[in-house]
């Protein structure tokens, strides 16, 4: 038997996360539902405080998950989810991902992702491999590879 996985990053900023996320890796913003999480609420199941406005829409303050837009209606999609935790990020990540950039020129994709908010930290290479380490807006280390 195989399994799938899901991989969450905790962060400050959820929803912001994701939107940066999506716009870099050409993924979706997983949509949610204001109508329903409303009345959730009205029904007892939730509360105000566990929502909050983001990009004029009201969302739920617990997370926010990015995924391919072609698997938007499968199940069991790749996904990222990004969840708030009340701590700030403080040592090296011990996971990361690689952004592969599939013969997009890396120069030019680092200098769009310093445009949003990314830090370049170095260069690195080892045998003919050779990448670019970055953080994200939050800190979050990732390769341009």
């Amino acid at each position: 038997m195989t399994y799938n996985l899901q991989i969450v990053v905790d962060c400050a900023d959820a929803h912001s996360q994701a939107d940066w996320w999506a716009e870099t890796l050409g993924w979706s913003v997983e949509q949610t539902d204001p109508e329903f999480i409303k009345k959730m609420i009205a029904q007892g199941h939730a509360r105000e405080e566990d929502t909050i406005p983001h990009n004029g829409m009201l969302v739920w303050r617990a997370g926010a998950a990015i995924s391919p837009p072609e698997e938007k209606d499968v199940p069991d999609r790749r996904r990222i989810l990004f969840q708030p935790v009340p701590e700030p990020k403080t040592v090296k990540n011990r996971l990361h991902w690689d952004v592969r950039l599939a013969g997009d020129d890396r120069d030019v994709v680092r200098a769009r992702l310093e445009a949003r908010g990314a830090k370049f930290l170095y260069d690195a290479q080892q045998g003919p491999y050779s990448w670019y380490t970055m953080a994200d807006p939050e800190g979050n280390e990732f390769c341009l590879t």
